[in-house]
């Protein structure tokens, strides 16, 4: 009896190691995103992976042209997810030890994090359950994440 076996094509978001190295996190300061930060956070420690949190500041130029100061306003959102996830790393040293690195990009958060993705090489993807009505009929970031098919994401309700 012989035995064959069809060779599968490689997928792209294969990057020949056993396991992710490289597991981004999309955060926004909602309760969704920090759960799935959490979520994430554990991924990456039993994994051995590093822990890339991202979060997306939006590009608003209606906001700027109405003189709302929209980049001091993300920087503080940035600044305070930091800190939190500092402190939530503090709290847990020794229990829950794991690598973490904190990356801010600007734009929409599906081209934000999609990038920050293809930079920072991520094998896995995790994003919160998005928390707005509207994204029922548009379509959500990790919806569209999903459908673009270039890593697998995880989304956390």
């Amino acid at each position: 009896m012989t035995e064959q076996h069809s060779q599968q094509p490689a997928h792209r978001f294969e990057r020949g190691t056993d396991g992710p190295k490289v597991v981004l996190v999309g955060v926004d300061g909602s309760d969704s995103s920090l759960r799935a930060a959490a979520y994430a956070g554990g991924l990456a420690r039993r994994q051995h992976a590093l822990l890339a949190v991202v979060y997306v500041q939006p590009v608003l130029t209606a906001g700027a042209a109405l003189g709302v100061p929209v980049a001091e306003t993300t920087d503080a959102v940035a600044e305070e997810l930091v800190a939190q996830i500092r402190e939530a790393t503090e709290r847990t040293r020794g229990i829950f030890d794991v690598r973490w690195e904190f990356h801010t990009f600007r734009g929409d958060p599906y081209g934000g994090l999609a990038r920050a993705a293809d930079e920072l090489k991520a094998d896995a993807v995790v994003v919160g359950a998005s928390e707005q009505a509207g994204h029922r009929i548009v379509g959500s970031v990790a919806v569209r994440l999903v459908k673009a098919g270039r890593w697998p994401v995880t989304v956390v309700p």
